[in-house]
Formats: structure tokens, C-alpha cells, sequence
């Protein structure tokens, strides 16, 4: 999505409909062209302006109500997976600063690492998560408890 809406609301019906990244019009162009690189490969991009607003929106959240993001996985094989397959303490690093807003980019330079061990780690969590994008390992990550 590249829109001028910053609503809530609007913001959320947007994740809710599909959508894998959210971008103002306002983005700088290497900040766009990145968003299209990242989401091309598969991951999902939050505007940094809007992210703040997807975080509220998902801790405001009532535990029961799933109407704004599909998780895929049961719980019970969710909580097969992970016991299966935990979160290194690393993964649980780069997942708290996911759920924060952070691009893969952000994350290599708060955890002194290359982008591409960042990629690599946020495969592993989306596969561990049983999820297909980063807005959904955010959700799981609160919904569960693992990240604050």
C-alpha cells in the first residue's frame, strides 16, 4: 500500500485485506525502494510512521478478537512447533526489535550483524512462528506472551 490514510483503522483494514507493507506518500525514495525490495522478497515493510500505530493497535487487541490478522496455525501445533523448534535468544532479539517497528536494515545496525543475518534469522522465526509475515510473528509474539 502507498497511500496519504494513517488512520488506524485504515491502516489495519489494510493488513486485515492482505497486504504485506504500508507506505506513506511521503517516503523518502531509497526508503520506497527498499520497502519494494523487502517485500518482494517476501517481508513485510511498516513506514516507521505507521508502525507505531499498528503496535497500539495490536496491544490494544483483546486476546479473543482475531478480525484484523489471521494466524495460520492452530494453537496446539503452534505450541508443538515451538517446543520443537524454540527461539534462539538471538531470534527473540531480532523478534522484539520486529515488533517494534524495525526494518531488517534498523535491526543489523542495533545488533551489530549484516542484513543478511538478519534475513536469515527472521526466516527462521517466521517459519518457528508458523506464520507468513512479520506483522503476523508481531501479533503471535504479543498475543503469546513472547516479546513484551
Amino acid at each position: 500500500i502507498l497511500t496519504l490514510q494513517d488512520m488506524e483503522e485504515t491502516v489495519m483494514a489494510a493488513f486485515a485485506a492482505g497486504a504485506d507493507s504500508y507506505c506513506m506518500k511521503d517516503i523518502a525514495k531509497e526508503n520506497l525502494v527498499r520497502a519494494l525490495q523487502v517485500t518482494a522478497e517476501g517481508v513485510s515493510w511498516l513506514d516507521p510512521a505507521i508502525a507505531g500505530k499498528v503496535l497500539k493497535q495490536l496491544k490494544s487487541t483483546s486476546p479473543g478478537r482475531r478480525d484484523t490478522v489471521t494466524i495460520q496455525a492452530e494453537e496446539g501445533d503452534y505450541a508443538e512447533m515451538l517446543e520443537a523448534y524454540p527461539l534462539t535468544k538471538r531470534e527473540l532479539e531480532v523478534l522484539e526489535l520486529i515488533v517494534q517497528g524495525n526494518s531488517n536494515q534498523g535491526i543489523a545496525e542495533k545488533l551489530y550483524v549484516t542484513v543478511g543475518t538478519v534475513k536469515t534469522h527472521v526466516r527462521n522465526i517466521l517459519s518457528k512462528l508458523c506464520v507468513d509475515d512479520r506483522a503476523q510473528a508481531a501479533v503471535r509474539a504479543l498475543r503469546t506472551g513472547l516479546v513484551a
